[in-house]
């Protein structure tokens, strides 16, 4: 009996160390890019264009991605799903340092499909195997993720210049994460996944769109995302704007994302307990238009510094509590899978608008007071979005709608 005890308990910290280590290589593909691409548009003459393209591309394939990633958790189960996933990352993150710069495109976009593998059935498998934890191991591959987001930010550039490995290095170096990551994940291809068992969850029966939950969620997310990558791109423009030198607006954007990390540990273990998330939602929205406010309106550099902390704080709560509502919401690990792909899927599309939509509005007025404007409309948006999705269950809309496509009007199965 005891032997049997330590037995699941050895399992279970694999099966977690897995999840963080999973985390920890969905962000370094995209955030080490950011404080090279002057160095990689030089070195491969590079258009403002195609630079802009060399950062869109991953949210292109979240987007593309998102909606199949459930299918692949349905027939070959998370755990082998997200597997694959790692091996797609790594082949992508290998591919897009040799060759042109069609195969720096083409390696950027593989490596984009495999994170999204990984972003989408993550929800899905927590909800399956860890169900009395997952406000815990929500926040434990959310601070997971957003720790290695600002670790490969803050040091790829000294990697390529300081210690002139090249820009070529200080992107290949994270390959050797996601090994460690396939190494740790590899026991949990033993197991037979819940997935497979219930094969008679039809994906076709699953309608999401007719739920206006499942659209509060994804536009939460989407909204959410949209901030968040348009302050990755333009955080550092903006500082220069309000009288900050270059070297101190890297280090804004590396506090907005550090000060996120214990945020998004905690944000979805206080939601877990909630009854309803009302509060974690108008909080969010409290820092951002606070902090969109003060930049606005002043120039101080301690203002500008509180600022950017409270942009931290509402980012790392923000998507947090995005994932936390698709395990919350739902009752079933199929159904949180696919919320979890559709909203990915459409929110990282409307995401991706983002950066390139705030770079034209700061081209034609030369000026970031359109910008922020825009900002604190979405933010906004979102505090709605995050009301509908404070409360109540897809699952009783999904159960009508399958027995209605088995044509068992009425009867639920």
């Amino acid at each position: 009996m005891e032997k049997t005890v330590s037995h699941k308990q050895t399992q279970s910290f694999i099966l977690v160390l897995g999840i963080i280590f999973v985390a920890f290589n969905l962000r370094p593909a995209i955030t080490s890019v950011g404080p090279l691409t002057s160095i990689i548009r030089t070195e491969l003459d590079l258009s403002n264009g195609q630079v802009g393209l060399l950062t869109t591309l991953p949210l292109l394939a979240f987007a593309m991605m998102s909606f199949l990633a459930p299918k692949f958790g349905q027939n070959f189960g998370n755990e082998r799903a997200i597997f694959l996933g790692l091996l797609i990352l790594i082949l992508g993150l290998i591919v897009r340092v040799f060759g042109s710069v069609f195969i720096l495109f083409a390696g950027t976009l593989l490596a984009g499909i495999g994170i999204a593998i990984c972003n989408v059935l993550l929800p899905g498998l927590v909800k399956s195997r860890f169900p009395e934890k997952v406000g815990l191991m929500t926040g434990v591959y959310t601070a997971s993720l957003g720790g290695f987001a600002a670790i490969s930010s803050g040091i790829s550039f000294p990697l390529a210049t300081q210690f002139q490995f090249g820009w070529q290095f200080a992107l290949l170096i994270w390959v050797a994460l996601g090994i460690v990551a396939i190494c740790i994940w590899f026991p949990q291809l033993k197991i037979r996944p819940q997935e497979k068992i219930n094969r008679q969850l039809n994906q076709p029966s699953i309608r999401l769109t007719r739920s206006k939950l499942a659209w509060s969620m994804t536009f939460f997310i989407g909204l959410q995302s949209f901030l968040f990558y348009c302050l990755i791109a333009w955080l550092p423009e903006m500082m220069l704007v309000r009288g900050l030198s270059a070297s101190q607006g890297g280090i804004m954007l590396f506090i907005l994302q550090v000060v996120g990390l214990p945020i998004s540990f905690i944000t979805p273990i206080l939601a877990g307990k909630l009854q309803s998330q009302h509060v974690l939602v108008a909080t969010i929205f409290a820092c951002y238009s606070t902090a969109f406010l003060g930049l606005l309106f002043s120039s101080h550099p301690v203002i500008i510094t509180s600022c950017v902390v409270l942009l931290g704080v509402a980012q790392g709560a923000g998507f947090s509590l995005a994932l936390t509502f698709f395990v919350l919401r739902t009752k079933e690990s199929v159904l949180a899978s696919s919320v979890s792909g559709m909203a990915q899927s459409l929110g990282y599309l409307l995401a991706a608008i983002g950066p390139i939509f705030i770079g034209s509005l700061f081209d034609r007025a030369e000026t970031m007071t359109f910008p922020i404007i825009t900002f604190i409309c979405i933010a906004l948006f979102m505090f709605l979005a995050g009301l509908q999705s404070s409360s109540g269950f897809i699952e009783d809309k999904y159960i009508a709608e399958k027995s209605e496509y088995n044509g068992e009007k009425g009867n639920r199965i």
